[in-house]
């Protein structure tokens, strides 16, 4: 099944407690369409960069499928830059600079060629570009994934409503759960969530799992304890990726196949965050996705 994402790809600059670097790969869309790559075999990518932009980290993305045909490279403009440093605990970061350059114009066009997409991940924009793309899709897909960030929330919450009406599924953290329903409780946070749009919701508590609601039902998969982290960036958009690619390779929205995706996804997040940037998740072999999976099934799996 044919996977449209609509997002950023970007220039990243890291430090954490383990080191630096300088400007490397990143943007929320090289996360989801890298780790979605090893699932649906259709991957289409609309974004936009500028003439700074190496041709080489294209052909990155076109090596692991990833159809460019939707990239706009704007020239004589820059590429989006954020730079961010890690606390100790990678829980808390601080944004040390951000250079919208073309992402504050972004006027995302949807190619012919894109427009039967099933499966569609608007990842993390302005609400308002979320919903452009929308109603730029001539056919609605049989679904659509948003992910949004508590940046939103402060600055375009009407806006974020009015697409959230838009949606099915609906990927946010914890304390973005908490900020969107007025609610500290997730389980009455989820149900007030869910009534405003999206059928289903993923609450990612980062270190600590993440969490699928759908109606009245509840999942629940742990994160796997990692001997080595050395840079979140980019696990949550990792984890999108991972989750909607599987549901497009299996075109099996039910409940119980998300559980799967929630699971798929995991794994993918856990490669992303042992290296920095998008590193570990270029070049994986189906034989370590499926061994990072059943440690998944493993560290859950017992009997009364």
């Amino acid at each position: 099944m044919s996977l449209l994402t609509v997002g950023s790809v970007a220039f990243d600059a890291l430090e954490t407690p383990f080191g630096k670097t300088d400007k490397i790969i990143g943007g929320a869309a090289t996360y989801i369409t890298l780790s979605a790559s090893y699932f649906s075999t259709k991957n289409n990518l609309v974004a936009v960069v500028g003439d700074d932009f190496p041709q080489e980290m294209i052909g990155l993305l076109q090596e692991h499928g990833v159809d460019t045909e939707g990239l706009q490279i704007k020239q004589g403009e820059k590429t989006f830059f954020w730079s961010g440093k890690y606390h100790n605990d990678m829980n808390s970061r601080d944004t040390v600079e951000v250079q919208l350059n073309v992402m504050a114009k972004f006027n995302p066009v949807i190619p012919d060629s894109y427009q039967d997409c099933q499966y569609l991940m608007l990842g993390n924009t302005a609400p308002a570009i979320q919903q452009m793309v929308l109603e730029r899709i001539t056919k609605r897909p049989k679904l659509v994934m948003l992910d949004t960030m508590n940046f939103w929330m402060d600055i375009a919450m009407d806006d974020l409503k009015s697409v959230l009406k838009m949606v099915d599924v609906l990927t946010i953290n914890d304390e973005e759960a908490r900020i969107l329903s007025g609610d500290y409780s997730l389980r009455r946070a989820a149900k007030t969530v869910m009534a405003m749009g999206p059928k289903t919701l993923i609450i990612k508590k980062g270190e600590h799992g993440a969490l699928l609601f759908q109606g009245d039902q509840v999942f629940f998969c742990p994160a796997l304890p990692l001997e080595d982290v050395f840079d979140p960036t980019g696990a949550g958009d990792t984890f999108a990726g991972g989750f909607i690619g599987y549901l497009a390779s299996t075109d099996d929205i039910s409940f119980e196949n998300m559980k799967r995706a929630i699971v798929y996804g995991s794994a993918m997040a856990s490669f992303c965050v042992e290296k920095f940037g998008s590193e570990r998740i270029v070049g994986l072999t189906q034989e370590e996705i499926t061994a990072r999976v059943q440690e998944f099934v493993q560290l859950a799996h017992f009997q009364i």
